[in-house]
Order: C-alpha cells, then structure tokens, then sequence
C-alpha cells in the first residue's frame, strides 16, 4: 500500500504486488503474465474510457543500438540512428467515484528538454540549419490541448512513463516558472521520483538538469505500486527502462491501449513477426519474445518481464499479428533515413468525445 494518501477516486491496483518475488526469473515472468492476462479480462468488460486522443508532438533521431538492444551487435554496418516519434495521450474517463477527469500522458515540453546533456551534445554534432529537419516539431502540448476543446483549467492529471529527458516545471510550476496546468498533479512512481532527484547533480545523460527543480510538493502524488484512476484506466508498474517506469493502459473501443517506452514500436514487442530482417531473424534465432529499449540497462531482467505484461494486458491490435502497445515514441519512417521498414504504425488515434463539467 501507499504511504501517501492518494486523490479521491483513485485506488491501489495490486495486481501484480509479489508477482516478481520468485527467485527464479522463468517463474516471475510465468506469473506476471498470469496476473497481466487476469487484468485484461478485467479491464475488457469496463466501459471504453470517454475520451482517447493521441497526438504527435515532435520527431528525434534515437540510436539504433539502443532502440534494439542486442540486434545489430554482430553486424558490421547499420545506420546508427533510428526516428523515434513522440506523441502525447489526453485521457477523459470517470473515476472510481464517478467524477470527470484529465490525464494527459506524456506532454512533452520540447524546448526544456533540449537541455538534457543528450540532446545537447546531439545538437552540436548537427549544424543548427539542419536541426529543424532532423527534429521537426509537429504540435505543442498547448495547442494539441486546444484542438480537443479543453483548456489547460481542465486537466487534473500529468504523468509520463518516466522522467528521461523531460522538464516539468512549464506545466507544474516551480523555480522561475508560473504553472500552465493551474490544477494539474503529476502521478509519478516514487521510485521514479527518487531515482530522478539522486541522477539531477550528477549531470546524468537522459535527465533534464532542472526539470523537477522547485516543483510544489502539493502538486506531486507518489505511488509504491500500481493505480486504478477509474473503471478501465490505469498506470501499472513496468520497471526495467527505469526503475519506476510505469504504462498508461486504458480500455478503448478497439480494446486496451498500453503506453510506455519499454519499446519503441511492434518491432519490439512482437519481433518474431517483424518485417525488418534482422530484428525477425535475431527474435527466431534467440527466443526472445521482445526486444528492449535499452539507454539504460537498470534492469533488463525486469525489463524483459514488463514488456511481457504490457503486451499480454494489451492483446491484440488491428493487426492481429501485434500487440496493442502504442508506445509513447513510436519508431517511425523518415524521409532522411530511407530503407528503414515498421511493421504496423498506430499514429495518431482518437475514440470517443470530450466531455464538460464534471
């Protein structure tokens, strides 16, 4: 249970409490996706949420030897970068107590976190002209808000899969910034949280050196564990890419979307299915049911598994051959990477209407 009180209409989800407590790692990914598939069944006969709408924000080249750990270790060429393609999720959905809610699910303040030590030393080995076309930016989290009729007053929830590369003072306010999102709290693991805070003064690369700096501490929520939010939404702990990583898994009409950046696409959460030859051959070739996103290899066991439940909990998509994981930076074409093949793309995405009031 959770040493913090939690907001009204949220409760604990402990699903998966002890689920990883087996010495051996076979027996802890036999019963996480036991727990994951019970879960789903569950999650399947809630109503769909009321509103879902995915939207693109912004494109960053991402390395290839991350984005398919272990792939391409024995090849002698590959073109060392990959497109990721970052999107935000804005979530309606009434809560365990019936009231209306808000969660946007991974806004992206695009200009901070280019001050993460990655993007920086990304951006000096590319002339600034060709920035714009290496990283074009599609929307802003304002204007993506907007565009589905709300206004910054009617978010209740901020969270993100983890806190890699993000600043969070733009929407929470905090030292030097006045808070977009007015009523707004971050739904953040508390391990996340912790990891975050020890890796800021070190300069580490994926963390914005300022992005949490002075936020309100009543505009936090921590969580040990899982959260129900409401009938057919929740954030389920998923470590391995971090620590307190944790997916978004809403009930929609075309069944249940799960969210994180465990993997960057289908490629890696179903790779025995995949069109790009080598992540297929290598999937036959090793076993591997998935294939990790890997820029920190805090755990890779624990990673391994997650990919396991987030993928048994979606089920299948529209392609029946892939999981109904749509990561929150999909691997994508682009045009100035030709010959690099996806499988199956979720893009953008809306169900249902937005709602008003509450």
């Amino acid at each position: 249970m959770t040493s913090t009180a939690l907001p009204a209409g949220m409760l604990v989800l402990d699903d998966f409490d002890g689920a990883r407590d087996a010495a051996s790692p076979q027996d802890r990914l036999r019963e996480v996706r036991r727990r994951a598939a019970a879960l789903r069944e569950r999650m399947m006969d809630a109503p769909p949420v009321h509103h879902y709408r995915s939207i693109d924000l912004i494109r960053a080249p991402y390395p290839t030897y991350y984005a398919y750990t272990g792939v391409f270790a024995d090849k002698g060429f590959k073109f060392p970068l990959v497109h990721l393609l970052n999107r935000m999720f804005v979530v309606q959905y009434a809560d365990h107590e019936g009231a209306l809610r808000t969660l946007l699910m991974s806004p992206s303040d695009h200009e901070g976190n280019r001050e993460t030590p990655f993007f920086k030393r990304l951006a000096r080995q590319v002339p600034q002209w060709a920035q714009r076309f290496l990283a074009p930016v599609y929307d802003t989290v304002e204007s993506a808000l907007a565009a589905c009729g709300l206004q910054p007053a009617d978010v209740d929830y901020v969270s993100y899969d983890h806190l890699h590369t993000q600043e969070l003072r733009r929407w929470l306010g905090g030292t030097g910034h006045q808070a977009v999102f007015p009523r707004a709290k971050l739904l953040v693991h508390r391990q996340e949280w912790a990891s975050t805070l020890a890796l800021l003064p070190l300069q580490a690369d994926w963390y914005c050196p300022c992005g949490i700096a002075g936020i309100p501490a009543e505009r936090v929520v921590h969580f040990d564990t899982s959260l129900s939010l409401g009938p057919g939404v929740a954030l389920v702990h998923t470590p391995g890419h971090t620590e307190g990583n944790h997916s978004l898994a809403a009930r929609v009409p075309d069944g249940i979307r799960v969210t994180s950046e465990n993997g960057v696409g289908v490629d890696a959460y179903e790779p025995k299915h995949s069109r790009i030859d080598a992540v297929r051959r290598y999937a036959l070739a090793s076993g591997v049911e998935v294939i990790l996103n890997g820029n920190t290899l805090e755990g890779s066991n624990d990673q391994y598994i997650s990919m396991v439940l987030e993928k048994t909990l979606a089920g299948p998509s529209a392609h029946p051959d892939y999981p109904n994981c749509a990561t929150s930076s999909e691997r994508t074409p682009f045009w100035l990477f030709p010959g690099e093949r996806v499988s199956h793309l979720f893009g953008e995405a809306a169900f249902g209407q937005v709602q008003r009031g509450g």
